[in-house]
């Protein structure tokens, strides 16, 4: 069942969808979250999309916005969807005047009352999510800096602006990777000297994962720049010889250890429903994600620091 509204105001929005709701039996029992996305009209077909992929897993109420023109005659327009295969509820909002200047009005009649909030920005996501008018409605907030033209900047202005709660898509494309190599390193291996992450150009899922593996190890990580497709290999050099992890197809891995065949593992990248999904399993801050950000601001001031340090010994 699907309404579509226009010049409307958020009272009558929520009363339709209580309505319609009430006729498809009582929909909103089975809400387990509210998930927010803030998007525009060229992403929201793939945002609203993905979001009900994961619903299927977690049934959620789905809010789309899209502020439009704020120059333009202050007016709300809305999509409803309750069913039509989906797990939950759907309103898509459009934003028009001065309603952009109080987004998180609009959408806070909208929200399942007593049910964790989640807000979602596929892309041009805030520096600071915690501080943003929106962003402060949710238990979590995600990001993905990989949309951005400069992902590893963004990265650096999430870590200044930290709080906990945020997340990103990058840090949920890293999980498989970080998975295998904690099992990897399970295993006995003699003394480690470094460690390399090789990954496409201007890959922030890589620059998190360095900074993850510098953290955890306590050993200089390097990044190499290569072909693609994402995160390509990790490799550890040791005492014994080097530990490697390589994927380039974006399917499957091949472990080698000194000494021992190689091993073959199914690593495959993920879409955006799949890491929206694991995301939404978990409302509990992600303290690792929080430290690796940290980790990452520490290594760009070190770097940073040292040109500066080698200009005064020469003088």
């Amino acid at each position: 069942m699907k309404v579509e509204l226009v010049d409307t105001a958020a009272s009558t929005v929520r009363n339709e969808l209580m309505r319609m709701c009430q006729q498809m039996g009582g929909l909103t029992t089975g809400v387990v979250l509210n998930l927010v996305i803030m998007t525009d009209e060229s992403d929201q077909y793939d945002a609203m999309r993905a979001a009900t992929q994961a619903g299927r897993q977690h049934p959620c109420q789905v809010l789309g916005v899209i502020a439009r023109n704020g120059r333009r005659q202050r007016r709300l327009d809305a999509e409803i969807t309750v069913g039509e295969n989906m797990p939950g509820q759907m309103v898509l909002l459009r934003i028009h005047g001065e309603l952009n200047e109080h987004v998180d009005s609009v959408v806070t009649p909208l929200l399942v009352p007593d049910t964790p909030v989640v807000i979602w920005w596929p892309a041009d996501g805030p520096r600071t999510p915690a501080a943003d008018a929106l962003g402060a409605l949710g238990q979590r907030r995600i990001t993905d800096v990989a949309t951005d033209l400069a992902p590893r900047r963004r990265l650096l202005q999430l870590a200044a602006g930290y709080q906990p709660g945020d997340t990103d898509l990058a840090w949920a494309r890293t999980t498989n990777w970080r998975s295998l190599l904690a099992a990897t390193l399970d295993r006995p291996f003699a003394e480690l000297m470094e460690a390399t992450v090789a990954a496409e150009s201007d890959n922030p899922s890589a620059d998190l994962m360095a900074a993850w593996l510098g953290k955890r190890l306590g050993v200089p990580v390097r990044q190499e720049i290569s072909a693609g497709p994402g995160v390509t290999e990790v490799s550890f050099m040791t005492g014994d010889g080097k530990i490697v992890i390589s994927r380039a197809d974006g399917r499957n891995a091949t472990l080698s250890r000194p000494g021992e065949p190689d091993r073959y593992v199914a690593l495959h990248r993920r879409d955006v429903a799949e890491l929206l999904s694991e995301e939404l399993r978990r409302l509990d801050p992600d303290e690792v994600y929080g430290e690796t950000l940290a980790e990452l601001a520490a290594q760009e001031q070190e770097a940073a620091a040292q040109p500066a340090s080698a200009a005064a010994d020469e003088e």
